[in-house]
């Protein structure tokens, strides 16, 4: 059974790196120990951390910080056309698509290298290189906290859109995901439309195209231009990609013809990596917080940075790109 730890620092847990403590820490391996460590939790705040990749401390935490620990991968069933593999919130997202690759289970191959957990993957419909969450999810478990039972969770009851889900918005703070079941193809159908995937695949001489091919390819393209957050602490993306409507992107277009973006529903998804570059953030450092020199979209910790130094940075970052076009960037990473 998991004992309550007190004043626990969350450095070794998150990505960012940055010092920050738990007044109460616990991790949990299954579902007994989730119940039990909520029995102990009183009037403190909760949060509950997967791989930590999608935080940033500004702050030490007043209250109970559970580390979701579930494993466990198996086949639950198939038919014809699909599998369907459930996974537990706490295993390793990239360990999971590496598992579904070696199996032949396609459908996630380019998600490969995202750092973070399976629980996490649904909250904020973690997307890449074409190819989001919705579009293999079968279905979740989730723990409600406050009213203490197991409710099962479909494609509709997740109301995925760019970046988000019932989890962000409507139910923030009030579930723990404790498994996560995809719905994967036994005949793959390969996107490569999206990036430098067809380049990546040429230049490693890829003559038959397969997932292992792709996700391999996915794997070597983000270790060029993404930092390993063992070596410089950062989040990934630390913000989304703006939507704009077609009128907006017109007027951008004419202003700057070089602009990078993509059709999204109605409007067009602008790279904010290509904004903040052009307003000269790539490669900023400012102590030991900066702009990663590979990719203007990441923001990094060079070492000694605290969290506080990071926002800040992020926040002249929205400013300035505001000014520049007229575009309010939105966090991806949750701020705490």
């Amino acid at each position: 059974m998991s004992i309550l730890q007190e004043h626990v620092s969350v450095k070794p847990i998150t990505t960012f790196g940055v010092a920050a403590s738990a007044r109460y820490y616990a991790p949990f391996a299954n579902l007994d120990e989730l119940k039990a460590l909520l029995d102990h939790q009183g009037d403190a705040p909760l949060m509950v951390l997967g791989g930590g990749s999608n935080v940033l401390f500004t702050r030490d935490f007043e209250g109970l910080v559970l580390h979701n620990g579930i494993t466990g991968i198996e086949t639950i069933a198939e038919d014809t056309e699909y599998v369907y593999v459930r996974a537990g919130g706490g295993e390793n997202w990239h360990g999971f698509v590496l598992h579904c690759v070696a199996n032949g289970f396609a459908g996630v191959e380019n998600l490969s290298l995202i750092p973070g957990s399976v629980g996490a993957s649904p909250m904020q419909n973690i997307g890449a290189y074409g190819v989001e969450i919705k579009d293999v999810f079968h279905e979740l478990e989730a723990f409600h906290i406050r009213e203490r039972r197991l409710d099962t969770f479909t494609l509709e009851d997740c109301r995925f859109g760019y970046r988000e889900s019932v989890f962000k918005n409507v139910y923030k703070g009030q579930y723990v995901i404790t498994s996560v079941t995809y719905r994967l193809r036994k005949t793959p159908r390969f996107h490569t439309e999206y990036g430098a995937i067809r380049e990546e695949l040429a230049r490693m001489g890829v003559q038959e195209l397969s997932i292992g091919a792709i996700s391999q390819a996915v794997i070597n393209i983000r270790s060029s231009k993404l930092p390993d957050w063992r070596e410089v602490g950062n989040a990934g993306s630390f913000f989304k990609n703006p939507q704009v409507p077609m009128e907006h992107y017109a007027t951008l277009k004419a202003a700057h013809p070089s602009i990078v973006a993509f059709p999204q529903d109605a409007g067009m998804k602008l790279a904010a990596g290509w904004l903040i570059e052009q307003c000269g953030w790539k490669g900023f450092r400012r102590g030991d917080a900066g702009c990663y020199p590979k990719q203007a979209l990441v923001l990094v910790n060079y070492g000694g940075a605290t969290g506080g130094e990071i926002f800040a940075l992020s926040s002249e970052i929205i400013a300035s790109v505001e000014e520049k076009f007229g575009v309010t960037l939105e966090r991806e990473v949750n701020v705490v």
